[in-house]
């Protein structure tokens, strides 16, 4: 299983990430690239913000189901392409 697999598996076992914490348990140096690269296979991979209990502002990345507007905006990207997809 690749670096990219073991990353998708966790998000869709529910897990939320930072980058640092994608690096350090998949052995992975650039997670934003794993990221990237599962948005571009078609996983709606979201960032959220939030604070810890120092007050501090975290990043994580977790696995979400895509809004009508972010589906809207592919169909309208893929034109009468899409059209056979309906």
């Amino acid at each position: 299983m690749t670096k990219i697999n073991q990353v998708l598996e966790a998000f869709r076992n529910g897990d939320e990430l930072t980058a640092a914490q994608i690096r350090a348990r998949f052995s992975v140096s650039n997670p934003h690239e794993v990221v990237r690269t599962l948005r571009n296979e078609g996983y709606c991979i979201y960032l959220n913000k939030s604070k810890n209990s120092k007050g501090q502002v975290m990043q994580k990345y977790r696995l979400g189901t895509p809004n009508r507007l972010i589906v809207a905006a592919g169909i309208a990207a893929l034109g009468t392409a899409a059209a056979g997809l309906a």
